[in-house]
């Protein structure tokens, strides 16, 4: 990925593609899109935000389990430390949390790759 505003242009999707899922979802629980970051509001079980870290090219998840950290690569986004999914790891931090299930599918990981 060569610059910043690419970056932030393919994080913007990604972000997006997540909110449109948890709507799919019809899953009990409200999201929030500002300048990179998604919060999912769980209610009683709290918030999970998801977010684009420009400096080093990740999205960052927080979450009650901890802080996850994803790059795209290969065609999809891999957590930093285990190589896991983007969206496996977010279906399993919200299962985990708030016992909501949600499918994630294919999340962006490059400018001509679609949701």
């Amino acid at each position: 990925m060569s610059g910043e505003s690419e970056f932030g242009a393919l994080a913007e999707r990604v972000l997006q593609a997540i909110g449109a899922a948890l709507d799919v979802a019809d899953a009990d629980v409200d999201w929030t899109l500002n300048d990179g970051v998604l919060t999912i509001d769980c209610g009683a079980a709290g918030t999970i935000i998801v977010n684009r870290h420009v400096p080093s090219r990740e999205v960052w998840v927080a979450a009650k389990a901890g802080g996850f950290h994803f790059r795209a690569k290969d065609g999809g986004w891999v957590d930093t430390r285990d190589g896991t999914d983007l969206g496996a790891a977010l279906a399993g931090l919200l299962r985990a949390q708030a016992a909501i299930v949600v499918e994630f599918g294919g999340l962006p990981a490059s400018p001509r790759s679609s949701a």
